[in-house]
């Protein structure tokens, strides 16, 4: 009888991602992965663990696995797996902390998911026994163009990792710790796994790793008697690889997400606008533009040189929509930095944007620093910064009245345009007669805050009317 697997998939979509190759590897093994976790024989939840919040998920979910198969009336015992980036930064005290799981594994285990549940299946754990600990050292693995994978994203949009692990120093960051060094695909492997997307009737392609412009930079060190970096013009690889993209036979979308400000360069920008498949949308987080903050924050970049950059992609992709998130309570902080942040985002008049509020970090050189503020500080910088974009997003929602603009239908009644990624960004409300999946041109006639509208006039998306109702 076929092992019986269901997956929780937790985090980004660079973590949904390695949920997929995942699946991709279980249903080559000939198990069947079913949505409902009661029913498995074994469950995987693939965690997070960026920041708290997102442990406090992962953790959470674990234990309400762990609590539902205690109440299962079959005989054979649920096998319970914990994968992904909290398995992998915590390897070493996890087994003992969490008796109730039956096994660790890491990053680099997501292709060898299958054996390893055979063997815990064939072999009873017994009542003193530990945890099984597959977890290796720092995580190498990278996915290829073959690589088994199962899509868990609607049949319309999917997600790409083109590179894996990340060389920034960023004190509040823990990621190149759990995910080791920056390691680029090949352009060709990228295309080639794109091209069987686009067959398939993908209409978006989204672009994802740890920070995309860092894409081939890399690789250089690989060739032999390489007296210069390939990519010494900063970016050469990515504007190679996103033509090479644009140039693949098909109505689609490409989207360029998790860049950072560092490996910007003229010709990047002008690679996008000479691409009309490339959304004219770009994720870029900036994480403060104060000297101070950025200094403390090892961005590698100054508030100048943000400034200056932001100008350089507006006037070189017109009509471009830009995402960024800052970080508010870091510390040392002082109110002067926040309110350069403020003024900044008046300024710039972001598109997107999205704030967090600083989370001290185990691990973190971020988190042995002097000056840490308490909770309520930050809580009352990030509603100050948020109330502040809400208000700059009203006046961007409401340019867009009067437009036609071309979206993405995600389902009946809800689309997407250029501007919006999936998950994180608004919603464009249109009837719901529109085909799913499909690309249509719409004109905006009305606008919620972060929304739009394109609805028969009188008529409100189904959302709005349950939350008026409920007020």
């Amino acid at each position: 009888m076929s092992i019986k697997v269901s997956l929780i998939s937790l985090g980004c979509a660079k973590n949904l991602v390695d949920s997929e190759i995942m699946v991709g590897h279980l249903h080559q093994a000939g198990m069947v992965v079913i949505p409902e976790a009661e029913k498995a024989d074994v469950v995987i939840v693939n965690t997070c663990s960026f920041i708290d919040s997102s442990k406090e998920e992962s953790i959470g979910h674990i234990l309400e696995v762990h609590q539902n198969r205690g109440m299962r009336k079959r005989r054979r015992e649920q096998i319970l797996i914990v994968a992904g980036c909290m398995s992998q930064r915590f390897s070493k005290d996890l087994p003992s902390a969490m008796p109730e799981v039956d096994a660790f594994i890491g990053l680099d285990q997501v292709t060898q998911v299958a054996p390893i549940i055979e063997g815990l299946v064939a072999k009873e754990r017994g009542k003193k026994d530990a945890p099984a600990n597959f977890v290796a050292g720092r995580s190498t693995y990278i996915p290829d163009y073959d690589t088994p994978r199962f899509r868990l994203t609607p049949k319309h949009f999917a997600y790409i990792k083109i590179a894996e692990g990340c060389n920034h120093p960023c004190t509040f960051c823990i990621i190149p710790q759990i995910r080791g060094r920056h390691r680029s695909r090949t352009v060709d492997s990228v295309v080639a796994e794109a091209r069987q997307l686009v067959k398939e009737g993908v209409k978006e392609i989204n672009l994802i790793s740890q920070d995309t412009t860092f894409f081939g930079m890399d690789t250089w060190e690989q060739r032999p008697n390489a007296r210069t970096p390939v990519d010494s013009t900063r970016g050469t690889a990515l504007t190679t690889l996103l033509r090479q993209l644009n140039a693949i036979e098909g109505d689609f979308w490409i989207r360029l997400l998790y860049t950072h400000p560092a490996h910007w360069s003229d010709e990047l920008i002008q690679t996008i606008a000479e691409c009309p498949k490339v959304a004219r949308y770009i994720d870029i987080p900036l994480q403060h533009i104060s000297d101070h903050m950025l200094g403390l924050m090892q961005r590698e970049t100054s508030g100048d040189y943000i400034r200056d950059l932001i100008k350089r992609i507006r006037a070189g992709i017109p009509g471009i929509a830009i995402r960024t998130t800052f970080i508010v309570g870091f510390p040392g902080e002082t109110e002067a930095d926040v309110d350069e942040l403020c003024a900044f985002i008046r300024e710039a008049k972001f598109e997107r944007l999205g704030v967090f509020r600083y989370s001290q970090e185990e691990g973190t050189r971020a988190s042995k620093m002097e000056e840490q503020l308490p909770p309520k500080v930050k809580e009352a910088r990030w509603h100050k910064t948020m109330a502040l974009q809400q208000e700059v997003a009203r006046e961007v929602s409401k340019s867009y009245v009067g437009r036609k603009l071309r979206v993405l239908v995600e389902e009946p009644g809800v689309a997407r345009g250029e501007a919006d990624a999936p998950d994180i960004d608004g919603r464009v409300y249109v009837p719901k007669s529109l085909p799913v999946s499909e690309f249509v041109d719409v004109t905006i006639n009305a606008f919620h805050d972060y929304d739009l509208l394109a609805l028969p006039k009188g008529e409100e998306p189904v959302v709005y009317k349950i939350a008026k109702q409920a007020q």
